[in-house]
């Protein structure tokens, strides 16, 4: 399976800028995979194609203000900190730019002092292994001198840091938004469950590896970066009710299908569970939990892309991104968004 097979053509002015004033006002286009045909609604109307019994899973993870921006303290010079991955209390797995400024032992500033970094180490394809120093908590530090992370395709400003949250966000530690939660509003899922479908959480963080490029022409051998997940008891036990009962289990976002399917048995139940996950779905993989999906439209050549190909068919998916294209549907995370059942 080649690279190239996933690619599509993208004009520049369908990336998404900025989110809709209303969420739930997005454009969705539904795949209906068995009968091979596409519908064009708002997203609002997701309602209509979910039934009593069934089951959304959603990832409740919360995004860091991740990207710092500080100065070195020998010379002074600007550098820009992400955060990645959480290492130790204190210590942060960082990609930084520019990267020649972060030498071993190099000292950094931010907010004038009240909080400094030293490079520990240097890690894997340039990352590097910092520990920060502060008075207080470290999520409140954040809080008030990092800014969001936002992709680098989005070069607008964003005005108000919860449009790059779900409205259900709650456990703190992703380096970028689970897009496929943004479109929904806590009055839409106040319906949704009133119509008796049930709503579950898992939390995966998100990390960059998931956005990172695949370099490699061979699909199958590109390495996914690992990522923190947790499923807890009660969660577990509505989703294995809904599967039980006949409902089916709609994964809302590529993080909470890679969640399920990386927890889940042969028959398609779950238990709880925490732990790191690297897995890669692509075309030919057997799904043992979802039914249905809902995700945003993705990068041409991503791991996204392939997964979504994988529940569908390729050629299912490239039809409907070329219909997207067409259709001027607005593309990646402040973008539209797709529902496949």
């Amino acid at each position: 399976m080649k690279l190239e097979d996933f690619d599509f053509y993208l004009p520049e002015e369908l990336i998404a800028q900025h989110p809709l004033e209303k969420r739930d006002q997005s454009r969705l286009m539904v795949i209906h995979r068995k009968e091979n045909c596409i519908e064009h609604k708002e997203f609002k109307d997701v309602i209509e194609y979910l039934k009593p019994g069934d089951c959304l899973v959603l990832n409740n993870t919360r995004v860091l203000p991740a990207r710092l921006i500080g100065e070195k303290k020998e010379t002074g010079g600007k550098i820009e900190f992400l955060l990645l991955k959480r290492v130790s209390e204190k210590s942060w797995e960082t990609l930084v730019k520019p990267g020649k400024k972060a030498t071993l032992g190099s000292e950094f500033i931010f907010g004038g002092g009240g909080l400094t970094a030293k490079v520990l180490d240097i890690g894997e394809e340039g990352s590097r292994i910092v520990e920060f120093k502060y008075e207080g908590i470290f999520e409140e530090v954040l809080d008030r001198l990092g800014q969001m992370p936002l992709p680098p395709y989005i070069k607008e400003k964003l005005s108000d840091k919860e449009r790059y949250q779900t409205v259900y966000s709650k456990e703190t530690g992703s380096a970028a938004a689970p897009t496929a939660g943004l479109h929904f509003t806590k009055e839409l899922l106040a319906s949704i469950e009133k119509k008796g479908v049930k709503t579950a959480f898992v939390t995966l963080h998100v990390g960059l590896g998931t956005f990172r490029p695949v370099k490699v022409e061979n699909v199958e051998t590109h390495k996914m970066h690992s990522e923190w997940y947790e499923l807890k008891q009660e969660d577990a036990e509505i989703i294995n009710e809904a599967k039980k009962s006949g409902g089916r289990v709609i994964a809302v976002g590529t993080t909470s299908c890679r969640t399920l399917e990386t927890i889940a048995d042969k028959e398609g139940y779950v238990k709880e569970k925490s732990g790191w996950t690297d897995i890669f779905i692509y075309p030919g993989y057997n799904f043992k939990v979802i039914d249905g999906l809902v995700t945003n439209f993705h990068l041409p050549q991503s791991t996204l892309i392939m997964l979504v190909s994988a529940f569908a068919s390729r050629e299912q998916v490239l039809k409907a991104y070329g219909k997207a294209v067409e259709e001027r549907y607005r593309f990646f995370s402040f973008g539209d968004a797709m529902l496949l059942i």
